[in-house]
């Protein structure tokens, strides 16, 4: 069975309960997934933007709202044991499951691509400016992708594994970072002159950093052992991942008056520590992407095993970071969230209000073959979101919590509780 397991990691069944594990192990791969560069990014914008207590604020309070999301979705996971596109498959039918699965796999997949093309830009700017080597940003990320991709390939507990051994290291390495920064440098408190964020400008951006992996919770929570420790893990694990990196962001960006997290690693003669805190960053947050898109495409493709499916797909990802993908994918990635953000808000609302749907999979019943209801939640999500997102991906045509996908998230609840209800009391 151990052996079966390593190959499947139980893509298109429930984990078995003797596989299942405690709230650390989970905590650990969480904190991992938010310890990554496009934090440092997102932090070092607000401290170019706000005055320093605010932007802190900002941070805390996004993190929050994030963390209590991810955690409800969290519960779905740990309840039913099931990835994510196996709860769709219960939600939407078999053929609106195997639709939400290629678009988060090709979602998911490109932002793979994408964080080995930022992997390659940080790593080709550190080894020059403070070793005097040239790599080329191609050659680099080759590497970036292989190495990312041997953890997905074996599956959950191989990323559990990177992620105990690996977050301890960073938090401390980026720690020490920060003591050096505040020790040789003094933080700039007051707003720069040039145009800044409102507080709930700020907020949403802090939210939208990760609002999609919301719905993709079940993935690392459908391992735990109980919905309790689900629940601690991705609270915790959410709310430090998120705001940790996004805060030391902040303090060094005030301090040293630069963007660049690796100039600043250098100027603090810390380039070998910023080596590995982009490797590593990079690698535990990066790997996740391709695991849940190797699960998303094991619906589709239920005759290859999703060892294999995770090989095909690291391998077509690497090579779109070495034609640039880095460049060209953002704007596809942003029409592709408008697509998915309303799936956890409608998975949220059957679970919890309707239950039509989950029932059968309690009775062992095979899934529906389409479930009308949810799709049409999930167009009018779609929609709402579209229509609350920034030109030129939408209309912008309102606003409702200015921030889209949470949009279509609340949309999706609750146009898929009505009419759940409705269809309940019809029947």
């Amino acid at each position: 069975m151990k052996e079966e397991a390593v190959i499947s990691d139980y893509a298109r069944e429930a984990v078995p309960k003797e596989l299942r594990r405690s709230w650390f192990s989970m905590f650990s791969v969480l904190v991992a997934i938010g310890v990554d560069l496009s934090s440092v990014i997102l932090g070092a914008e607000l401290a170019k933007g706000m005055p320093l207590n605010q932007a802190i604020l900002s941070v805390c309070i996004g993190s929050f709202i994030l963390a209590i999301l991810c955690t409800i979705s969290a519960i779905v996971g740990s309840s039913t044991n099931l990835s994510t596109s196996m709860i769709t498959k219960y939600v939407f039918g078999k053929y609106g499951a195997q639709v939400f699965s290629v678009v988060i796999g090709i979602s998911l997949l490109g932002w793979f691509g994408v964080q080995v093309g930022f992997f390659a830009n940080n790593a080709h700017t550190v080894l020059h400016d403070a070793f005097h080597l040239t790599v080329n940003i191609k050659v680099l990320s080759l590497i970036g992708g292989l190495l990312m991709m041997t953890t997905a390939i074996i599956g959950y507990r191989a990323i559990e594994k990177l992620s105990v051994w690996s977050v301890p290291l960073l938090l401390g390495l980026m720690l020490l970072t920060l003591f050096l920064t505040l020790k040789n440098y003094s933080l700039q408190v007051a707003i720069p002159h040039s145009a800044g964020f409102t507080l709930g400008g700020a907020i949403s951006l802090v939210i939208s950093i990760m609002i999609v992996g919301a719905t993709t919770q079940p993935d690392i929570a459908r391992w735990a052992k109980s919905r309790k420790d689900a629940v601690i893990a991705t609270f915790l694990g959410i709310f430090i991942g998120n705001s940790f990196m996004i805060i030391l962001a902040i303090l060094m960006s005030k301090a040293m008056g630069t963007e660049d997290m690796m100039k600043i690693f250098i100027a603090l003669g810390l380039a070998i520590p910023g080596v590995l805190v982009l490797t590593l960053a990079q690698w535990t947050t990066n790997t996740s992407n391709l695991y849940s898109s190797s699960l998303g495409f094991s619906l589709v493709f239920t005759k290859i095993s999703k060892g294999w499916i995770t090989v095909i797909l690291g391998v077509i990802a690497t090579i779109l970071a070495v034609l640039g993908i880095y460049d060209q994918f953002i704007s596809f990635l942003n029409i592709l969230a408008i697509v998915i953000a309303p799936i956890s808000g409608i998975y949220v609302a059957e679970y919890f209000c309707v239950k039509q749907e989950f029932q059968r999979y309690k009775l062992k019943l095979e899934a529906r073959t389409v479930v009308i209801r949810s799709i049409i939640a999930w167009v009018a999500g779609m929609l709402v979101t579209y229509l609350t997102t920034a030109a030129p991906t939408g209309l912008q045509a309102f606003s409702l919590t200015t921030v889209p996908p949470l949009d279509g998230i609340l949309v999706g609840f609750i146009i898929q509780t009505i009419l759940g209800v409705f269809f309940k009391k019809q029947k």
